[in-house]
């Protein structure tokens, strides 16, 4: 018999579902593997990312980052130039489910860390970012996940019932955020998967999720 969906609507993370996003194998090819070890091990990198993701003027704090750094100026500067050949290439299986998704009426929300500048950076390369019913991205909100405020933010504005909501990320401490609040959850590790549970939850048949 035909599964009846309890899904409401799916929401999607960005990073890592749809857009590929591996700062270290960016650095690899243009430093060396040992050079971006090094760095990494030196710099906390990441955090100052999340704080773009908060809100922080992507400019503004790597410039900072990298004069406080000055020993690391020229590599930190290429997260800031550079950052659109980080954030690639798009996840192609992952964008044609969002768009079988959407062909056949279910709601597709986006809830992301994202910068402002990095989010319009994304948007300009990638038209599918466009395609959403409703988006949470995190620069705009002054909040990242996995902290429990920005999917409250969602459920008071979506109007779909947290145990309607699909939501699938690569990161499980953002998943297991989602589980304390009664969403549904996928820990996103690759588009094949994320198809199949789309199937089994009734959302898309086998051939629209190719």
């Amino acid at each position: 018999m035909p599964v009846t969906p309890t899904v409401k609507a799916v929401v999607f993370d960005i990073g890592n579902v749809l857009i590929e996003w591996q700062p270290e194998r960016f650095y690899d090819a243009r430093v060396g593997e040992a050079r971006r070890r090094e760095m990494f091990a030196t710099l906390d990198l990441h955090g100052m990312n999340d704080g773009v993701d908060r809100g922080d003027h992507f400019h503004d704090a790597a410039t900072a980052f990298a004069a406080a750094n000055p020993d690391w100026h020229a590599e930190i500067m290429m997260w800031h130039d550079n950052w659109a050949d980080m954030a690639s290439p798009a996840i192609d299986h992952s964008v044609r489910l969002l768009r079988a998704l959407r062909a056949e009426g279910v709601p597709c929300l986006a809830l992301s860390n994202f910068g402002i500048q990095t989010f319009e950076i994304a948007e300009k390369r990638y038209d599918f970012l466009h395609e959403f019913d409703q988006r949470y991205i995190s620069g705009h909100l002054g909040v990242i996940k996995p902290d429990a405020e920005i999917y409250a933010r969602l459920e008071a504005d979506c109007g779909v019932a947290p145990g309607d909501l699909l939501f699938t990320d690569d990161r499980i401490d953002n998943i297991r955020a989602a589980d304390r609040r009664g969403w549904q959850t996928h820990l996103f590790d690759g588009p094949r998967a994320f198809a199949g549970r789309l199937i089994a939850e009734g959302l898309l048949t086998p051939e629209q999720a190719v």
